[in-house]
């Protein structure tokens, strides 16, 4: 099921004689002589064991030479997440798993209503086993839709899903076929710990090697230049110990806009990137990709970070054709932050619709953020949303508004520790509210 052998030790190599170090492979010595674009693998020793080395000579002198471990391969299919679906009989009967069936390549899979998230948190050692339990525990209770980035807590969300998966192909308990994984890259990212001089660390570790330019930072945090891309999506490969991503968001892309890229320059990037992550396709390095925002989808249009979802997919059939693979978008939806459902701030065809209305036309798959709004809905909630929705505490009714509205596919919770696993899935055991009930929460008394 691609889980990863446990190599024989390595001997130590010679220190007196040359290392040869192919600049694609992983190597765990921390003594390597290493080419700089790859030197930051060799100091996590822990992530990548090295295995056998293979010896041979150059000039009369041994060269040893490490080959990469394999990552786990596959993604998410029809039959696998099927088969996760039939594992789990009563959420199936609730309608907790769905299909997004007006979305190419994407109507066949069965994901979960409810996604688990890994944004918050504290960047130590106890947070990632927290991380780590809390993630195996939803999959092994019916979640197969995992979301991250790069940037959450420094690359560790995505290392700490990475040894989840891990864990979870190994032991048998889940196949890769059976989870979608999503992650995201455009925001600047630390590795594991923030730098006491974080402009140095960005100098050396991306400008000084060509990864992007000066002028393609904007905000002095964001980028989403092709080279950056490719770079940190074979990062969060790494990380996540994966061949392919299931789904790669260009992280806000409305900070460039925000930060006085001009419209005609964003498209520039747009278009740029998004010939990247089609070429990325290609390679089995991701599966599909689009837009995770905060603002960009909701706001009015005209306001500096609106981004328009129709322009958005010329660009995609510009670089794609009609068979492009930008099938996903993300966007806060919650009770507090309703705009993709009541504001239609987006045109389709000539015809003035909300994003869900929208993206349901463009063939896109909606996948819904900040589903508690950090937290912030899981008290003080008038006493006709439970009465509507049916449900019991305000974090149950927060969950069970977002993964009922028509047209979202995921609603996405973070749940960085095992018991909110069980508290954030009491809705999924519900069924989803009916659409007529679901409305009358918009009604005026």
């Amino acid at each position: 099921m691609g889980a990863n052998k446990t190599p024989k030790p390595s001997p130590t190599p010679n220190p007196t004689k040359k290392l040869f170090i192919a600049a694609s492979w992983e190597v765990a010595a921390t003594d390597c002589v290493r080419p700089l674009a790859c030197r930051e693998d060799a100091r996590r020793g822990e992530k990548f064991a090295a295995s056998f080395p293979q010896a041979a000579t150059h000039d009369g002198e041994e060269l040893f030479c490490y080959t990469r471990l394999p990552m786990i391969a596959g993604f998410a299919t029809a039959q696998g997440t099927a088969r996760f679906r039939d594992r789990f009989p009563a959420l199936a009967h609730a309608g907790h798993f769905r299909q997004a069936q007006r979305v190419p390549e994407v109507r066949d899979l069965w994901l979960s209503s409810i996604g688990l998230g890994t944004y918050l948190g504290e960047t130590t050692a106890e947070a990632d086993a927290a991380y780590a339990e809390s993630i195996v525990a939803a999959v092994n209770s019916g979640v197969n839709v995992l979301d991250t980035a790069i940037n959450y807590r420094n690359q560790r969300s995505e290392r700490n899903i990475g040894a989840a998966i891990k864990q979870l192909v190994e032991s048998g308990s889940v196949e890769r076929d059976e989870l979608l994984v999503c992650t995201k890259a455009g925001f600047l990212a630390f590795d594991g710990e923030t730098p006491g001089d974080p402009q140095s660390y960005f100098i050396s570790e991306y400008i000084n090697k060509g990864v992007m330019r000066p002028g393609e930072i904007a905000g002095g945090m964001h980028c989403m230049a092709a080279t950056y891309l490719e770079n940190q999506i074979e990062r969060s490969r790494k990380n996540l110990g994966l061949e392919t991503i299931d789904v790669f968001y260009l992280h806000n892309p409305e900070t460039q806009l925000s930060s006085g890229v001009s419209l005609a320059e964003f498209r520039v990037r747009l278009r740029a990137a998004f010939e990247a992550l089609e070429n990325s396709v290609r390679a089995g390095k991701i599966r599909f990709y689009g837009c995770a925002t905060w603002n960009a989808f909701r706001v009015p249009p005209g306001q500096r970070d609106y981004m328009s979802l129709e322009e958005t997919l010329a660009v995609a059939r510009e670089v794609g054709g009609e068979q492009h693979h930008c099938r996903f978008i993300q966007s806060p939806f919650n009770l507090a932050m309703a705009e993709a459902f009541t504001e239609q701030n987006q045109s389709w065809q000539g015809e003035k619709l909300s994003l869900l209305e929208a993206a349901a036309r463009a063939g896109l798959a909606v996948v819904g953020s900040a589903s508690l709004y950090q937290a912030r809905l899981m008290k003080d909630l008038p006493s006709f949303v439970a009465e509507k929705l049916g449900t019991g505490t305000h974090a149950e009714s927060a969950i069970q508004f977002a993964r009922s509205a028509p047209g979202l596919a995921v609603a996405l919770i973070g749940m960085g520790r095992k018991t909110h696993v069980a508290e954030n899935l009491a809705a999924a055991k519900k069924p989803i509210t009916p659409a007529g009930k679901w409305l009358e929460l918009f009604q005026k008394a």
